[in-house]
């Protein structure tokens, strides 16, 4: 009989360890990641964020070893799950090969059991130490629970059941979750996870935060999603720039990295306002003394020649003392990231800016919907895709007609909408849009010339980004032109519909700030978990219900 050959490499459980120090990788002569440090134990819970481009998968294939870095080391103690953003289709491979491969081991260990156990029964003298070996792998793998695992992950993430179905005919999304569920039914040391809540709905965040929290193994988590960091992750690996350019680790979870960075980036902006200033005192004494030299040079009339050459010496080595002075005192610190400040709204105290009696839209917004805004209300309209809370939205900034009902908006009240997607982007500078949104303000009587607002005053684009043309700005940075349009007619009621679409984390944190601050009136749809938990005291107004929702009048909060 021939002995079936287990893996060599089984979960090492308890001595796990997966260490990465000193990474280093530059493409293309531009840095990828610098400086990064992370050790990844058992029960270990890494998230990883940074805007796009920083590197994040960069890490990952690094930590997989599929990827060398060009200095730094890897160590691997166990195995890794993986899970990257896209998942191969080629080659005719069916939902139940992608199952098959990641269970083979624990396939094989169930196999060996049995060779184990028929040798044992015949005799065979090496059959007892084969089938005590098979034992064990298969305990280790749980090996007789894999399969239904993978059942359980497959039907929770609502992924495709059937085995048979070619990976080609799925969407990415589902190949994602198909993959996901493999990961989440094998016994893997680490996983690794990139992005994995882009294909997911309700029900399948809850069942992937939960396999997370009761993982045995560790766990390294590239995020955008503030509500999944703050549920599974107890260390953050943050690789966005920092004062020194390297990356930065915060210990307590989300919270005390969003607390961490705060600091950090305080820090930052006050060290580098105090390098300026330095800079520039030094630059007024060079001035200084560079002047007093040339007119050390042209003494006053009637001063004799021996006692000008004897002053110049001494002007000339206080030129050069405060010229080494300056260079020893240059600003080598990079200007901190810009933070978004939000503009200082309208309000009208008593008036009731916008009113929706029994409003409905035909195929979109069946149920009537009643509602009323006065300045420094808030309120979250919430509900299933399909209930209607963009067309809510719509209905109310007066972009779509409604069938039934009406809406009444109070006489000079500015209502603005930021609508879930950017419009199509061409040739047209950013600067030069928002500079042409303003003057159509002003010139349509909106705004006064002393109330508009200026784009950089937001802090939501680099000079450099003003410069470019929309079509060559990322999705995240036509998200916040589109933000920063909305807020330049300085509304009395902002309209916000998904508005972290795209965001950085950074940036939705400062935006959750200013909108609980703001006296203007805020709708906000949103299906951002975490956004939802910081506006949790806001009113609620839910779409979709059996029962119709009471009327919200949605007065100032506090």
């Amino acid at each position: 009989m021939t002995a079936l050959k287990l893996r060599s490499a089984l979960p090492a459980g308890d001595r796990a360890q997966l260490t990465a120090t000193g990474l280093h990788i530059a493409r293309g002569g531009r840095t990828v990641l610098s400086g990064v440090d992370m050790t990844v134990t058992p029960r270990s819970r890494w998230g990883v964020v940074g805007e796009n481009g920083r590197g994040k998968s960069t890490l990952l294939h690094i930590l997989t070893g599929a990827l060398e870095p060009d200095s730094g080391t890897v160590q691997r103690v166990g195995t890794l799950g993986v899970a990257e953003q896209e998942v191969e289709s080629a080659g005719g491979r069916t939902v139940g090969d992608l199952i098959d491969l990641e269970l083979a081991d624990a396939r094989a260990a169930l196999a060996a059991l049995d060779a184990g156990a028929e040798g044992l029964s015949t005799g065979d003298p090496e059959a007892t130490e084969r089938y005590a070996e098979a034992l064990d792998t298969a305990q280790v793998l749980d090996a007789w629970d894999a399969d239904r695992r993978v059942d359980l992950a497959l039907e929770n993430l609502d992924a495709v059941t059937d085995r048979s179905r070619p990976l080609a005919e799925l969407s990415v999304g589902q190949r994602y979750r198909v993959r996901l569920a493999c990961l989440l039914g094998a016994s893997h040391d680490f996983l690794l996870l990139d992005e994995p809540t882009n294909h997911l709905d309700a029900a399948g965040l809850d069942f992937l935060t939960q396999q997370l929290r009761g993982h045995v193994g560790g766990v390294v988590l590239i995020s955008h999603d503030r509500a999944l960091l703050s549920d599974v992750a107890t260390t953050m690996l943050d690789l966005d720039p920092s004062r020194d350019g390297r990356p930065r680790v915060y210990g307590g979870g989300f919270a005390g990295y969003q607390e961490g960075r705060r600091a950090e980036r305080e820090r930052w902006a006050q060290e580098y306002e105090q390098q300026r200033a330095e800079y520039t005192r030094l630059t007024q004494d060079l001035s200084q003394a560079q002047n007093r030299l040339v007119s050390g040079w042209r003494p006053d009339k009637g001063t004799g020649k021996h006692q000008r050459a004897t002053r110049a010496p001494g002007l000339v080595r206080a030129v050069h003392r405060r010229r080494d002075d300056l260079e020893a005192h240059a600003v080598t610190m990079p200007p901190p990231p810009m933070r978004f400040r939000m503009p200082e709204l309208p309000t009208r105290p008593g008036v009731t800016l916008l009113r929706a009696e029994e409003v409905t839209v035909r195929g979109r917004l069946d149920r009537p919907v009643t509602l009323a805004l006065e300045s420094g209300g808030r309120l979250v309209v919430t509900g299933p895709n399909g209930a209607g809370k963009s067309t809510l939205l719509s209905v109310l900034a007066g972009r779509v007609e409604p069938t039934g009902g009406a809406v009444r908006t109070a006489r000079t009240a500015r209502v603005r909408l930021l609508t879930q997607e950017s419009p199509s982007a061409g040739a047209e500078r950013a600067h030069d849009v928002f500079a042409a949104h303003i003057g159509r303000l002003v010139s349509q009587g909106v705004l006064g010339q002393s109330e508009t607002v200026s784009l950089s005053s937001l802090g939501l684009l680099a000079a450099a980004d003003l410069r470019k043309p929309l079509r060559d700005l990322s999705m995240g940075q036509q998200r916040r032109l589109d933000l920063a349009l909305a807020l330049a007619s300085r509304p009395h009621v902002l309209l916000l519909d998904e508005p972290t679409n795209h965001l950085s984390i950074a940036l939705v944190d400062e935006l959750t700030e200013g909108l609980g601050a703001t006296g203007a009136a805020v709708v906000l749809a949103t299906h951002d978990r975490q956004l939802r938990r910081d506006v949790g005291s806001w009113e609620q107004l839910g779409l979709g219900l059996i029962e119709p929702a009471p009327e919200p009048v949605v007065e100032p909060a506090g």
